[in-house]
């Protein structure tokens, strides 16, 4: 128990220390919240994002109705593992426009989370980093000269705490409560010249600052029968009700000069905007709900593939702070298909016959238009299950190659290789004496 807490606590440390990186380059943060981060676990993704399958070693943060479950046969159906897991992620993204391209790599902690069995309960918790801002834009002028820079980071995160109970052994119901916390921060720089069209000595800056929290909810349900004796079906249903986001604003407009080596800005002449009389101190971000089904088809400890569709209710979302002309927000959705293999898992002569082979693909509709451009996203993403450490413990790995965006309208196009590490740590705390 002792050496399992240190563990825990050397990757809590490790994750926090990631955390303070930046999650995202992608220029599409500058809109809304920024970019979501979270996609599901490693082992989903693998699969393009399904989530149906849920079995008894590895977290499902989804739906909660996976925080309860059937107990372990491999324990005389005496009780079920305490599950932890943590994720990790890197990215590689060419940023392609009509007349330029740059790339970008950032690395960026995924989720962590601890699964408690009770009995015919469960419960679950833990953090998520939900969405991400982190942006840098430039823009011209008609006689080619710099005019604006615009710039932001910070993101939203998650600390969720949510119950499943087994109604019986095909049954599961589950709710979680997520608090959302974080801050978006955006500045826009203005650059001014004279008559001769030689840049001033002072600049004109604009800064925003958004705290934002509150809370939502998602319920759950998931199904898991036999078909035949050798073949089971996996369905589950999740929905989130859409909910606001307090939002606690300040402005600032400065005078700013800039070091033409670092391009280090330093204000002057500041002042702090009354958002107060303006009704614009504390605002609300409307967010929209969220409802996923999937269904599957499995062979026990061999293969499964499966299905799952996602609806947002996007175009719901407002912020009263901060309204762009050129963008709008439309109901977004996502398909997903995958699942995987295990050619032995009782084999112990051949390590890699115990491995599990995962492949999926996703096609998503954001939810984002810009210039009357719908942003949309495909990803194909192939995964390893790795055993490790303990009886059921294992290492996840996915790799995942996708696009975002178009180049139409002076768009930019985003071609990513994701890559994503996360350990599921298995351990059993709680075990009844059967002798004095």
């Amino acid at each position: 128990m002792n050496k399992t807490f240190y563990i825990l606590f050397s990757l809590v440390f490790a994750c926090l220390t990631v955390k303070s990186q930046n999650n995202t380059s992608s220029p599409y943060s500058f809109y809304g919240i920024g970019s979501l981060d979270f996609k599901g676990t490693s082992e989903s993704r693998a699969m393009g994002g399904v989530s149906v399958y849920n079995d008894s070693i590895h977290m499902n943060f989804r739906n909660p109705a996976s925080y309860t479950g059937k107990n372990m046969f491999s324990f005389n159906n005496e009780g079920r593992l305490v599950k932890f897991t943590v994720g990790l992620g890197h990215s590689e993204t060419d940023l392609k426009s009509s007349a330029n391209s740059s790339e970008t790599t950032n690395t960026s902690f995924e989720y962590l989370g601890l699964n408690i069995p009770m009995g015919k309960f469960g419960f679950g918790f833990g953090i998520i980093p939900f969405s991400s801002v982190g942006y840098k834009l430039q823009s011209s002028n008609l006689d080619n000269q710099l005019q604006y820079k615009y710039s932001g980071n910070g993101g939203l995160n998650k600390a969720f705490l949510g119950f499943a109970y087994q109604l019986s052994n095909n049954l599961a119901i589950g709710f979680d409560a997520k608090y959302n916390f974080g801050n978006i921060q955006n500045s826009a720089l203005e650059y001014l010249y004279d008559d001769e069209s030689l840049p001033l000595d002072y600049q004109s800056r604009e800064q925003n600052r958004s705290d934002l929290s509150g809370v939502n909810f998602n319920f759950g349900l998931i199904f898991r029968g036999g078909i035949t004796e050798n073949l089971e079906l996996h369905a589950s249903l999740a929905h989130s009700p859409d909910y606001n986001l307090s939002s606690r604003n300040s402005r600032t407009f400065a005078s700013v000069v800039i070091n033409p080596n670092t391009e280090i800005e330093f204000p002057v002449n500041e002042i702090n905007v009354d958002l107060e009389s303006l009704g614009l101190d504390k605002t609300y971000l409307s967010m929209p709900s969220v409802t996923s089904f999937g269904l599957g088809i499995s062979k026990p400890k061999k293969w499964f593939i499966g299905a799952e569709y996602t609806s947002i209710t996007s175009s719901v979302f407002s912020n009263d702070l901060i309204s762009i002309e050129n963008s709008e927000f439309e109901d977004s959705s996502k398909i997903s298909f995958g699942g995987f293999y295990i050619p032995d898992y009782a084999s112990f002569s051949k390590f890699w016959n115990r491995v599990v082979y995962r492949a999926g693909f996703y096609s998503e509709k954001t939810g984002l238009v810009i210039n009357n451009e719908s942003i949309n996203e495909f990803g194909i993403s192939f995964g390893l299950g790795i055993p490790a450490g303990g009886l059921f413990s294992n290492v996840n790995t996915t790799v995942e190659f996708g696009k975002r965006g178009t180049t139409n309208e002076n768009l930019v196009e985003e071609n990513f290789v994701n890559f994503q590490l996360s350990l599921s740590l298995n351990d059993r705390w709680f075990i009844k004496r059967k002798y004095n």
